[in-house]
């Protein structure tokens, strides 16, 4: 490597630079006649620098191209590998550690113990990603800074091995003899800059030494596209950001209000819709298997955002009504970035409330009424002269090895309440009371045994089946929000205008100089080779010398 070099036209050199930045002299390759290496017209890299430090091997591995491929060979193949079986996100209700091996057998258990189950959620394919980023970085940095010094750098004049050992070069005298002041040399250059202009070029003259340049902006086009993929790949990241993306399935079951995940939002299914093809309407296929097809299936949803007391689990959070709209197929709920898509439902009696009455069983009196929710109870209700204290609650109701209440699961598919019931004739301390809203169960863990001495007194019933608030349906929909799309497609905008830019334009370049009437003319483009060539041999044609644009492809003088 060339250090600190100072060539002969006076310019200093930076470190590794192959050819003069301002004349192009070849600053150590002195012999031979091979077209010159122009990819940065010999300005040195920082990932070619002598005797690198840690920060610059690091520079060096990342600014690597073939690297570069490999990372992505790696991503490509593992993002093949996560789509030999469902990925996890994309079931509704299962459990992995148990669906894979039951599914796929032995494969599918390595696949999920692996945990390439989720693996565009996984530590090393984020890193991946972050590394392919990095290297895209750095590779811009370490070719655009090279490249920018040599264009913005160009002199006009330049050395006639420069010149000479271009890919396409012309030498030769000029053709009219009689041309060999200064004055008539300056005015072929003018002639020749004209006729460049026709053909789009900018061209610049100083004395009998020319520079022609067109498309120039082509050459940033990589990098422009090298952004669009930064922002791509980073927008992708963003996902990983709390509250900018979110892919699940949720259930709302009918009639109840239900938190949607990592957002303020609520959303109530106030009824779904259920309609099946009649025989008539289906086709023999599904007749013959006799097989009920769904028509129609629809939920009224109203979205509601959280005000205050959102994340209080005692407290009832305070909603308001922002959305209103029925999902269909293909027609989510869209609202401020977030969609619900309908997914599914399934047919699952469940209650929501019971408004039952409190009575005295001996004589019939009734005392009144409580409004009773199976979601969100109240710590305590007044009936009358009673007041009825919640002291525990199970949704779902079952008793453990030991005969301990406990609830199975958060959905109230068996409720039970134990009240403790204080009022006249009562102990002030209070007496236990065990109500189950469904008479089944009232009958299957005999309440009124239960309750003994109190369950004689007091009795704890619904009238009739209008106290009673059901849900029919669970509704499943498809909670979607994606707040980094828009970057998305910015970027993949931004990296589609630099492949345009560098695939359908073409930087060209034309130096000449003439001395004591002999002309050298050299060309270089980093596209399209054989039209540079005519375009040359047209500028030459039309200046009088007639050259074969086969003879200007070698790069040697001729």
């Amino acid at each position: 490597m060339i250090q600190n070099t100072k060539c002969e036209c006076g310019h200093l050199n930076h470190v590794g630079t192959v050819l003069c930045e301002a004349c192009g002299k070849p600053l150590y390759e002195e012999a031979g006649t091979e077209p010159l290496e122009m990819r940065y017209d010999g300005v040195a890299r920082r990932s070619q620098k002598a005797n690198p430090d840690v920060i610059d091997k690091v520079w060096n591995f990342f600014s690597s191209v073939k690297i570069a491929i490999y990372m992505i060979i790696i991503t490509l193949v593992g993002s093949a590998v996560g789509t030999i079986y469902p990925q996890e996100n994309s079931f509704l209700n299962f459990d992995p550690s148990t669906y894979y091996e039951e599914t796929y057998g032995t494969l599918g258990k390595i696949y999920y113990l692996l945990g390439l189950s989720h693996t565009f959620e996984s530590w090393w394919f984020i890193g991946l990603l972050l590394m392919i980023g990095t290297s895209l970085v750095v590779c811009s940095l370490d070719r655009v800074l090279p490249l920018y010094r040599a264009l913005s750098k160009q002199q006009i004049r330049k050395h006639l091995k420069f010149i000479l050992r271009q890919k396409v070069s012309y030498s030769g005298d000029l053709p009219h003899k009689d041309i060999s002041s200064e004055a008539a040399e300056q005015a072929w250059v003018q002639q020749a800059a004209e006729q460049l202009k026709k053909k789009h070029y900018r061209v610049h003259t100083e004395g009998t030494a020319l520079l022609a340049e067109k498309n120039r902006f082509s050459r940033w086009g990589p990098y422009i596209n090298h952004i669009g993929l930064i922002i791509f790949l980073l927008a992708i990241l963003m996902r990983s950001i709390p509250g900018w993306h979110m892919d699940q399935h949720v259930a709302f079951p009918e009639g109840q209000v239900v938190k949607i995940p990592e957002t303020s939002y609520y959303l109530k299914n106030e009824k779904f819709t259920l309609e099946y093809y009649d025989a008539n309407e289906m086709s023999e296929g599904f007749r013959a298997k006799d097989q009920a097809v769904p028509k129609i299936y629809e939920t009224n949803a109203v979205l509601y955002t959280c005000k205050a007391d959102c994340d209080d689990p005692f407290k009832q959070p305070v909603l308001e009504e922002v959305h209103r709209q029925n999902i269909i197929v293909n027609e989510p709920l869209e609202y401020k970035g977030l969609m619900a898509y309908q997914f599914d439902f399934k047919e699952s009696p469940m209650l929501i409330s019971v408004k039952p009455t409190l009575k005295d069983k001996q004589t019939g009196t009734a005392y009144g009424s409580l409004d009773l929710s199976m979601t969100r109870p109240q710590d305590s209700y007044q009936v009358g002269p009673y007041t009825l204290k919640v002291k525990a609650y199970f949704p779902d109701f079952g008793l453990d090895e030991k005969g301990v209440p406990i609830t199975k699961s958060k959905d109230p598919k068996m409720p039970a309440f134990i009240f403790s019931i204080t009022g006249p004739e009562l102990a002030a301390e209070g007496v236990p009371y065990l109500y189950f809203p469904r008479q089944v169960d009232k009958v299957t863990f005999r309440q009124d045994d239960i309750n003994g001495e109190i369950g004689n007194k007091l009795e704890l019933s619904v009238n009739s089946m209008a106290d009673v608030q059901f849900s029919e349906y669970i509704s499943y929909l498809n909670i979607r929000v994606d707040r980094a799309m828009p970057y998305i497609w910015v970027g993949a905008a931004i990296s589609m205008i630099g492949l345009v830019m560098g695939f359908y334009w073409h930087h060209r370049r034309i130096w000449l100089r003439i001395d004591n009437g002999r002309l050298s003319l050299g060309a270089h483009t980093n596209k399209n080779w054989f039209g540079i060539r005519q375009e040359v041999a047209q500028v030459l044609h039309k200046s009088g010398i007639e050259a074969d644009p086969k003879s200007l492809e070698t790069g040697v003088v001729t």
